[in-house]
């Protein structure tokens, strides 16, 4: 083998079998540098299927996978509240981390997380994969573009059917202390979304209600935003749609653009309207008539491996490092905060401390 840079190959283990886990076996067996080696699961069945599906050792002890196989990089998709722990371990061994979203539960955690990463002078990527999309690509160079002029109202609508059922087939689901409600898991893309195609929030007043799930946590609510940049935002989220998955979609408005992607799952564009006409409109001309599959996860894993590989080779910067995941989360957990208190909550909830050298983790020679 080449020992060019560009021909490495790193070895990378995935640790949570769970239905998420599919999209980075994918995306990891498409990509000829990275090598799956190891898989892990605290269910020995799911983790012996996927052991063998992939053709690759299999464990049940996450400190054992690590103890035994060479990794350069591990992928986190764990219950959500795990995140951290499992994160923290993989940059001890050396290992850079590939976290699924939300990056923690707990800012605390997070920003432990985060720091973990620095001090081994390992990455930290948290998956946002939603932000590859096409159309959202092509939502994204608009704004910074400066086509829509100022931008006044921005939503995104989150209705999705999830049954009881779902809920009872793991008992972390729908719990506070691993996993969230619907803002926490279900619309974490889409939380992200609107502070990443907006810019950061100022302030949010929120109402969050328990309607028709057994869980701790909340099934449906609202959120109002004020923008730094003075526009206004909303958030509406549900997992009682009836009878399938309806709707997951951002709108932005402004002085001279109105755009709505949207579909099931940020699927195809549906509204493209601007004053002044540019290259980009025949793009998402082309993504009018896009098919609008079921599947809510999209198809950005791909994409997203790919910055993953271009960081490690030294020919990138993180697309979503630490401190951009943090910025999601902290808003979730401003929306959680104002839907208990009763009242608006001023952003930031707290001061981040100053990395210590780039972006959260940072780089490892």
């Amino acid at each position: 083998m080449s020992s060019e840079p560009s021909a490495r190959r790193f070895r990378i283990a995935v640790v949570g079998c769970g239905r998420i886990s599919e999209r980075h076996f994918d995306a990891i067996s498409r990509l000829p540098s990275l090598q799956l080696v190891a898989v892990c699961d605290d269910i020995a069945e799911r983790a012996r299927q996927a052991g063998e599906k992939m053709s690759v050792p299999f464990f049940t002890n996450y400190p054992q996978l690590l103890d035994e196989m060479r990794c350069d990089v591990v992928a986190i998709c764990t219950p959500s509240g795990l995140h951290p722990k499992h994160g923290i371990l993989a940059a001890e061994k050396g290992a850079h981390v590939i976290c699924e979203k939300p990056m923690a539960t707990r800012l605390e955690e997070a920003d432990a997380l985060v720091h973990a990463c620095d001090e081994a002078g390992v990455y930290l990527f948290v998956v946002k994969q939603n932000r590859l999309n096409p159309a959202i690509q092509l939502l994204k160079r608009s704004i910074d573009l400066g086509r829509f002029g100022r931008i006044y109202l921005a939503n995104t609508t989150v209705r999705w059917q999830r049954p009881q059922s779902y809920y009872d087939m793991a008992p972390w689901r729908g719990t506070w202390e691993f996993d969230g409600g619907a803002f926490m898991n279900q619309a974490s893309h889409y939380v992200d979304m609107i502070q990443w195609l907006v810019g950061p929030v100022e302030s949010v007043s929120a109402k969050t209600a328990t309607l028709g799930r057994r869980i701790e946590s909340e099934d449906t609510g609202v959120a109002l935003l004020r923008f730094r940049n003075g526009a206004l935002g909303t958030i509406e989220v549900t997992m009682l749609a009836h009878p399938r998955n309806l709707e997951g979609s951002v709108t932005i408005l402004g002085e001279k653009g109105s755009v709505k992607v949207g579909g099931t799952a940020l699927n195809r564009i549906e509204t493209w309207e601007f004053a002044e006409y540019h290259d980009i409109d025949g793009e998402a001309e082309q993504l009018r008539g896009a098919p609008n599959p079921m599947s809510v996860y999209g198809s950005g894993h791909k994409p997203y491996y790919d910055n993953v590989v271009r960081v490690l080779r030294g020919e990138a910067a993180p697309e979503t490092d630490g401190r951009e995941g943090r910025k999601s989360l902290e808003l979730i957990l401003g929306i959680y905060e104002s839907a208990r208190a009763e009242r608006e909550i001023a952003l930031p909830l707290r001061a981040f401390p100053p990395e210590t050298e780039s972006g959260g983790g940072s780089r490892r020679g």
